[in-house]
């Protein structure tokens, strides 16, 4: 009898663990939810398991067949450092466009590029660094001074334009399926950080409380908002206190005001700045229980190996880990990081997407949008493309690759130069030649002149690259950290275009300028008929240039940032107070202002309409704007709408005068053929009309009058109307 009970016994355990062997762990089963999945993968993972998964190159758990995952990964226009990817205009292109419908096709093109590269690096195994699926974009930290290198990487000065634009964005990357991510953005870098990048480890930032929270935060609330799967933070301290071990930024406001429910990954090395330059304690157990303690949840770096010696040393509980990582599960379960690839809604997404015909076609559409006409004397822009006999290229990035791509970029193989565009484009029956004309940063050495004397027109491109202004250690050409001291164009190009002006009197020149942020021009602006700038455009730039150039585009591109006349107009780059910066504090005469730009074509605000049923203590404000094209050329108006508060007293004529500063609350751009006239309706959010409470610690709108403005740029015109708020 007792054999009988032990071998039925024996069979019943032999069949649990079939039972077991078949259907695998419970996190392993994609059909519960994520939340069960999450608490039985924590039960089985032993402290150090737990804390492993903590790193960025987190390593293979092989008992639970949990293979190795690296969460960094870039994808700020295009997937990037990983091989062959459709590289689309660097952000602050992008924000040239102020088109949130373009930016979400092409965040959605990157992670439809993302899936198809991390389904063929899992067929061979390489589970390297850059070929996952958490991207570390994008950056809407608020360029608030045009010095700083990684400018390029933003939506420009406005924090109303960089959330809505960094919002499209995190919701083309994560897409819209129901259970899971497409690919995880991250925004950065959280918070106040924009220079400079020689002291970025080290440097505390102090804006005042009302600056916080009217321009440094605004765009990542937006974004969180927006569904934002990682938020990292940023290298600096913040009133006293490093962004990566800082509760009040981490816990007080992302978690507890804002409800963000993500993971917050530090930045790389971050928490290393903590005890080694930051010196606010003495350690790296410290340092890690300090931003354990804050609520880091994943470490780029080292640090958190030392978690275990933190919970030794009583410095966190022993349930640290535990916390820190269900969020980093999450978005791992979510990707579907532990499923087999082809039970994902996306793993049938193969390498034929890779910079595919459309996205080429989207990169070109982008490019296009993004380059700003800012000077067009006498119309010389469009060149008739038949009438021309012979055309220079000129200029040390007219067939410059780098000055194609900005910083943070990926490779396609198909990336088309100045030079190549303008000689895919131009008529079979024009000679064409090129010159460097002068090196990039070495004054003093300059040639092709006789060719310029000999042309019927010379287009000269100028500018900057990412080996010039970028990143902290990476622009090779930078002796400042990446950043700017002088805004100008390096010496020996502004001696060229000056001496070229000179040798051809009478010939018409056209400046196109690569860069990733404000230039002061004012010698391209005295040398040159025309001056497109183009930022760094992607790798259809040169296609993009050559069809605005010959007429075949209307240059629709709009300023996100103010250009200066001088760094002498600027405050200290090191003071981080708004005031004397952006289109909203700046008081000088900028040299161009912000939301400029020109078209072949001209445009007339004939009408702006406030909604009586929108009620100003309701949510949203209705406006309809009627906008006319008045030239002779297709093209597309950005529609701005700009909100100022009436100033205390009245004008000699008794009526409200509107402050001098104002603030962008609308935007949409409108495409209208040669004499076509739309209304345009335009939805105003009153949240992004409110001012910070210092006193009650909360955000309100005064009582009062507004007045609303719609024109084409912070610069002025268009039609206005007033409202009063109770």
């Amino acid at each position: 009898m007792k054999r009988k009970y032990f071998l039925g016994c024996l069979f019943l355990l032999e069949s649990l663990i079939g039972v077991a062997q078949s259907t695998g762990y419970a996190f392993q089963n994609p059909n519960l939810p994520v939340e069960s999945r999450i608490a039985d993968l924590l039960s089985l993972m032993t402290p150090e398991e737990k804390v492993s998964q903590l790193l960025y190159n987190s390593p293979a758990i092989e008992r639970l067949s949990i293979p190795a995952y690296n969460w960094w990964n870039e994808g700020l226009h295009g997937v990037a450092r990983a091989g062959k990817a459709t590289v689309f205009p660097q952000a602050i292109g992008m924000a040239a466009t102020f088109d949130t419908d373009l930016v979400y096709k092409v965040a959605d093109a990157i992670s439809t590029e993302a899936r198809a590269k991390y389904n063929e690096a899992i067929k061979k195994g390489n589970r390297s660094q850059y070929m996952g699926l958490t991207f570390w974009s994008p950056n809407v930290n608020i360029f608030r001074d045009p010095r700083w290198g990684r400018g390029q990487e933003t939506y420009g000065e406005d924090p109303y334009l960089s959330g809505k634009l960094g919002a499209a964005f995190v919701k083309g990357l994560q897409g819209d399926d129901p259970r899971f991510l497409k690919a995880a953005a991250c925004v950065k870098h959280f918070a106040v950080h924009s220079g400079p990048e020689e002291t970025r480890h080290e440097f505390n930032a102090i804006p005042s409380e009302t600056d916080l929270r009217e321009n440094y935060l605004p765009a990542f609330r937006e974004l969180v908002d927006a569904g934002v799967e990682s938020v990292m933070c940023a290298y600096n301290r913040l009133y006293g206190e490093p962004c990566c071990g800082s509760g009040f930024l981490l816990k007080n406001i992302l978690r507890n005001e804002w409800g963000f429910n993500g993971h917050i990954v530090s930045d790389c090395w971050a928490l290393d700045d903590i005890w080694a330059r930051h010196k606010v304690v003495a350690t790296r157990e410290e340092a890690a229980a300090m931003a354990a303690t804050a609520g880091v949840n994943m470490n780029c770096g080292y640090i958190y190996k030392h978690l275990i010696d933190a919970i030794n040393k009583g410095m966190i509980p022993e349930s640290t880990p535990d916390s820190l990582l269900a969020p980093v599960l999450r978005t791992r379960f979510r990707l579907g990081l532990l499923d087999p690839i082809e039970s994902m809604p996306f793993g049938n997404i193969g390498s034929d997407k890779v910079n595919c015909k459309e996205h080429k076609e989207l990169a070109y559409e982008a490019a296009c949008k993004s380059m700003v006409l800012l000077q067009n004397k006498n119309n010389l822009l469009p060149l008739n493309n038949r009438a021309l006999s012979n055309i220079l290229i000129a200029g040390p990035v007219s067939a410059d690759i780098q000055a194609m791509v900005g910083n943070y970029n990926g490779w396609s193989g198909n990336i088309v130069t100045f030079l190549e565009g303008i000689i895919e484009a131009a008529d079979a029956g024009t000679a064409i030649d090129q010159t460097p004309g002068c090196l990039m940063t070495v004054p003093g050495n300059y040639t092709g002149f006789w060719q310029a004397e000999n042309a019927d027109v010379v287009i000269v491109c100028l500018g900057n690259t990412k080996l010039m202004e970028g990143e902290n250690g990476d622009a090779m050409l930078n002796n400042d950290g990446g950043d700017r001291t002088d805004i100008r164009l390096p010496e020996s190009q502004r001696e060229y275009i000056r001496i070229l002006r000179e040798r051809i009197p009478n010939k018409p020149i056209v400046a196109v300028i690569t860069g990733g942020s404000a230039i002061a021009l004012q010698e391209v602006l005295d040398a040159a008929d025309a001056v497109i700038m183009s930022w760094y455009p992607g790798e259809q730039g040169g296609n993009a240039l050559a069809d605005i150039i010959f007429g075949d585009v209307n240059p629709s591109g709009r300023l996100p940032i103010t250009l200066y006349a001088s760094v002498d107009d600027l405050p200290p780059f090191e003071d981080y107070s708004m005031k004397g910066r952006t289109y909203k504090y700046f008081t000088g005469k900028p040299l161009f202002p912000f939301g400029y730009g020109l078209s072949y074509t001209t445009f007339e605000y004939t009408h702006m309409a406030f909604d009586q049923k929108s009620e100003i203590n309701g949510k949203q404000l209705q406006f309809k704007v009627t906008v006319k094209n008045t030239g002779s050329h297709p093209g597309e108006e950005v529609v701005m709408v700009y909100a100022s508060k009436a100033i205390d007293s009245l004008g000699e004529s008794g009526h409200k005068i509107p402050s001098v500063e104002k603030s962008l609350v609308g935007f949409k751009r409108v495409y209208l053929n040669a004499g076509e006239e739309k209304v345009i309706p335009i939805a105003i959010n009153l949240m992004d009309m409110y001012q910070w409470d210092t006193e009650n610690k909360e955000y309100f709108i005064s009582s009062g009058s507004y007045f609303l403005q719609t024109q084409p740029s912070s610069g002025g015109g268009g039609f206005g109307v007033w409202i009063d708020a109770q």
